[in-house]
């Protein structure tokens, strides 16, 4: 089997490819995230296309080639939950039996009182909410008061929304500090927004907290000094553990920008980032057409990812959930993820359906570590002639 250096390993934030077999579970049943964009206004990928995606599942207007430049398949989830959190952890290798809490009726009492008292601040909201839709809703008392916004969704999460010019940046930080030492949530998440009345928008300055796993590739991989390199909210979502260097990013062209210059740069290891804007900003407020501009973009920039690689370098490209912007609600769906993989050495095979999405670490750790692992596929994608081991 060639020797793989380098994983570069991305992270389409919420891009489903069809419901799971569990999706009922979930109040799911039905959803498709890139099943859907592809009905409703089309979706030109032809990049993604070329490595395999129209094989993956049937998607209108995305015809499969005869034959894929990469290897392609999709995995299901089998951690509880449906959140980034527990998905990123299972595609690093920890799966979670038991779900992050949620609170559907909001915070009791015996949270929220010790997190005021810890604060001074009084609290608003306190519910669930869309992010946008609450800050358009209690900004303008928020701004009077200075209680700080809170409010959470159908995932594990504890959101704090307040005015930049209200709360500092900073101070606002340390309230998530405080929250993330009171609850068990997946992640406590800053929500800072800007404007006046009616004119609110939310600052690209979000910052997660997230619990640490217990062990995950990431861990074996620090440990037998390779590269860790996190770009975007990797280094949140799993609390730094685990993790080299970091680099957040603001958007979905600074995540791609910041990759490909990882991947110009000598290093071994792994390269994983996570591209938020497809969940952040168009999943969850269901702009199908921002959606499918989003993916096209990123389409668009693979050839320049691909092109930045090395001839010992593989690049595996999947998603932690849904969003289905056409799906009823506004939050993620369980779904099936999609598995996109490219590199000199990698043969256009099939892996077909992964029965957990730990699959794709087992397979990293083959791949850098040679160890063994149930789940891996890599001696299936990549090519066994002349080895360089």
């Amino acid at each position: 089997m060639k020797k793989i250096n380098r994983v570069a390993l991305i992270v389409l934030d919420s891009v489903g490819i069809g419901f799971a077999e569990d999706a009922a579970d979930y109040g799911d049943l039905g959803a498709n995230t890139l099943g859907h964009i592809c009905d409703a206004v089309g979706l030109h990928v032809p990049h993604m296309a070329s490595l395999g995606l129209g094989h993956i599942a049937i998607l209108k207007g995305i015809n499969p080639p005869g034959i894929a430049k990469g290897a392609y398949g999709k995995a299901i989830e089998v951690s509880k939950g449906k959140d980034t959190t527990t998905g990123h952890w299972e595609i690093a290798g920890q799966i979670l039996h038991k779900p992050f809490p949620t609170y559907p009726d909001g915070f009791p009492a015996e949270i929220l009182e010790p997190f005021e008292k810890a604060t001074g601040r009084g609290t608003l909201g306190n519910k669930v909410a869309s992010g946008t839709a609450i800050i358009d809703e209690l900004g303008e008392e928020h701004m009077k008061t200075g209680k700080l916004i809170i409010y959470t969704s159908a995932d594990s999460v504890f959101q704090i929304a307040a005015h930049e010019e209200v709360v500092p940046i900073e101070e606002l930080y340390r309230y998530c500090e405080i929250a993330r030492k009171m609850t068990d949530v997946g992640r406590v998440i800053a929500r800072p927004f800007v404007g006046t009345p009616g004119n609110f928008s939310r600052t690209s300055n979000r910052h997660d907290y997230s619990l640490s796993p217990e062990h995950t590739i990431l861990d074996d991989l620090k440990d037998a000094g390779q590269d860790v390199i996190g770009v975007g909210k990797i280094s949140d979502i799993f609390n730094g553990k685990g993790i080299t260097h970091s680099t957040r990013t603001k958007s979905n062209e600074e995540g791609i920008d910041i990759t490909i210059q990882r991947l110009k740069e000598d290093s071994k290891g792994l390269i994983f980032t996570n591209l938020v804007d497809f969940d952040m900003l168009f999943g969850h407020r269901r702009d199908v057409v921002g959606y499918k501009n989003a993916l096209e973009y990123f389409d668009q920039r693979l050839p320049e990812i691909l092109s930045a690689m090395k001839d010992d370098d593989l690049l595996l490209i999947t998603a932690d959930h849904g969003n289905d912007p056409i799906f009823k609600g506004t939050d993620h769906t369980r779904e099936h993820v999609p598995i996109l993989i490219a590199g000199k050495h990698v043969n256009p095979v099939s892996i077909g359906v992964r029965r957990s999405f730990k699959d794709i670490a087992d397979t990293i750790g083959e791949l850098l570590l040679d160890k063994k692992a149930e789940g891996s596929f890599a001696k299936k994608i990549i090519n066994k002639e002349e080895s360089t081991n």
